[in-house]
């Protein structure tokens, strides 16, 4: 019953819960607890440990109904499996001995690593999936249609080919084993294993893909949500983690001022000066950083395909102002407005509650960023040179309106960096009204802020382009 627990949390790992060994130590404890006999108990039981939140329970249950009905995954590894089909312990110790030998004949690490994850149970499969290197061969996948291309590259890393070819010359073996009948069925199950093996490998590769495009959290913690998806009462948790963000960089800044102050060590004055004491450092020579008092200007659609993200950046900017020597800020929709004085004048969220009700540029208006671009260098392109730092926010959708690309390319060239925070994901890009791919090439880097976990990345990014 253990291995069945062990892979049921592995199946609500592919389903989107986040699962980490302390909780399975846990499911393990509760499961020993209830018990097995009751159904219900053993469901609420586990789910109290792995769900936590009241609106994946329903989609919890599917799983666990899923999971356990008669038609459900086979648990156990393939020994297992193919002994539920009723082949012998001799019928199965003569494939083990085929197989075996097949995979010592391959030679490399990759085709062993298909040979295992072939042999081993559904756990295992997904432990291998979810490695290092399978993420690496996933993460350059954008668009849907490119899932059987990466499907086909995630099996080539497991050596599905070889193994492929290796079950092809041990049906001849097991039938002049076992004779044509059994011999031919055993094939005839173990290719049907190795389908079902290339099944779960296009379902991980697409699975991948929704989680990087958004239409499926990673996990069921609030900062891998979609901003769309968050409730009020999640916005309001959200909002308490990216203040706290703001606090520990505001944190760690003054620590770097500190340090910076004393100055760093000036290792060729240190050993010039050690001369004096036979070659010992005694007196460590110090120089002073050079502060150039970085800047930063900040530009939010506030329209509503985009409010809750734009929201978090401004209640970021706001929060951080002395990581930078001089912080402004604007808001539009179709027309742009600063907000740098607005934002000085009157707490954070009273600011942010006028911009949401429109008094600050109206939203009753489509976004149009050729407009606001073009404004943006008008009034302010002159003040832009190598100390500034430029982010946008927004989802690059013009509604058809002149995108203004070659705008951002000009600040680009005359600023420190332009930074693009984007809510959607690549895939999206360049779909109906999206101008994102011809933004992307005139900016320095776009960085996706779809979570609030991203947008976390994606501020300390900025942070990081002050030094």
């Amino acid at each position: 019953m253990l291995l069945s627990i062990d892979e049921f949390l592995w199946a609500l790992r592919r389903d989107g819960f986040a699962v980490s060994t302390s909780q399975a130590i846990d499911v393990a404890r509760a499961c020993a607890l209830v018990g097995v006999a009751d159904r219900a108990a053993l469901r609420d039981a586990i789910g109290a440990v792995v769900v936590e939140r009241a609106a994946d329970l329903r989609r919890y249950h599917e799983s666990f109904e899923r999971f356990f009905s008669p038609e459900g995954a086979h648990v156990g590894d393939l020994w297992g499996r193919l002994r539920e089909r009723g082949f012998s312990d001799g019928e199965l110790s003569a494939l083990r001995d085929l197989l075996s030998a097949a995979a010592e004949r391959s030679g490399t690490s990759g085709d062993a690593v298909g040979f295992h994850a072939l042999a081993g149970s559904a756990g295992e499969l997904d432990s291998v999936l979810r490695s290092a290197g399978i993420a690496r061969v996933l993460a350059p996948m954008t668009s849907s249609l490119q899932v059987g291309f990466f499907a086909q590259r995630v099996m080539d890393q497991l050596g599905v080919p070889a193994v492929a070819s290796a079950l092809r010359r041990i049906r001849s073996a097991l039938q002049e084993a076992l004779g044509d009948d059994r011999g031919g069925a055993l094939a005839d199950a173990l290719t049907a294993e190795l389908d079902r093996m290339r099944r779960r490998v296009r379902e991980h590769v697409a699975l991948t893909l929704r989680r990087s495009e958004g239409e499926e959290p990673a996990s069921a913690g609030r900062m891998d949500v979609p901003f769309a998806s968050l409730g009020e009462g999640e916005l309001d948790e959200v909002r308490r983690a990216v203040r706290e963000l703001s606090e520990r960089l505001r944190g760690a800044e003054r620590l770097r001022r500190r340090r910076a102050r004393r100055g760093r060590i000036d290792p060729h004055r240190t050993l010039r000066r050690s001369l004096q004491t036979g070659g010992v450092p005694f007196q460590p020579a110090r120089r002073a950083r050079r502060r150039d008092k970085p800047r930063l200007m900040v530009l939010c659609d506030v329209s509503d395909s985009v409010r809750v993200a734009a929201r978090f950046m401004l209640e970021f900017v706001c929060a951080a102002q002395e990581l930078f020597d001089r912080t402004r800020s604007f808001v539009f929709v179709s027309e742009l407005a600063e907000t740098t004085e607005l934002f000085e004048a009157m707490p954070t969220n009273a600011a942010l509650e006028r911009i949401q009700r429109g008094e600050v540029v109206s939203r009753a208006h489509n976004s149009n960023y050729g407009r606001v671009l073009r404004a943006f260098e008008e009034r302010h392109g002159r003040e832009i040179d190598r100390r500034v730092t430029v982010v946008i926010l927004g989802d690059g959708r013009t509604n058809y309106f002149a995108d203004e690309a070659d705008v951002v390319r000009r600040i680009r060239d005359r600023a420190r960096a332009v930074l693009w925070l984007c809510p959607e994901g690549p895939g999206a890009w360049g779909t109906g009204d999206s101008a994102m791919l011809r933004y992307a090439a005139a900016s320095t880097k776009v960085l996706v802020a779809r979570t609030a976990r991203e947008l976390e990345t994606a501020a300390r990014e900025v942070v990081a382009r002050r030094a």
